[in-house]
């Protein structure tokens, strides 16, 4: 079991690092050119710059039985489909019950910025979304012991 992170402009992969570290866990971080990351502890990928370049390289990495942190809904579904355990930067646990209603939502919301629409950005990052993160991703760690 390794950690494979999304790290392209991922606001807890410093945090998932530390955890991986404090559990002697392989982990993984994949980012473009543009994103290029390096934290110790980790091995980094750099892939091409590229729409989805990042995202498929989790995807060709990503084992049964990975935690994969990402917020692509897309990737996630992959990862499932993988039976690894997908995890957003906020704690959410993708699963087979929650991931038709959210690639549903961004089919959505791609529908609405297509027709000229606009949606909502995120909001700023608060401290009780680390504080979700980590409380999503050691429960997670656990369930692999």
């Amino acid at each position: 079991m390794k950690i494979v992170i999304d790290a392209d402009a991922c606001p807890v992969t410093r945090l998932a690092a530390a955890q991986a570290r404090a559990r002697q866990t392989e982990c993984v971080l994949v980012c473009d050119t543009a994103h290029f990351l390096e934290i110790e502890g980790c091995r980094t990928v750099t892939v091409d710059k590229g729409a989805d370049s990042a995202d498929y390289k989790v995807a060709a990495l990503a084992q049964k039985g990975d935690i994969v942190i990402t917020q692509d809904y897309g990737l996630a579904a992959i990862c499932l489909a993988k039976e690894c355990k997908p995890l957003n930067q906020n704690g959410l646990i993708y699963n087979d019950k929650n991931i038709g209603n959210l690639l549903y939502s961004r089919y959505i919301s791609k529908e609405i910025r297509m027709a000229g629409g606009r949606t909502k950005g995120p909001k700023k990052r608060t401290k009780e979304q680390d504080e979700a993160f980590l409380k999503a991703l050691i429960y997670l760690l656990e369930q692999q012991i």
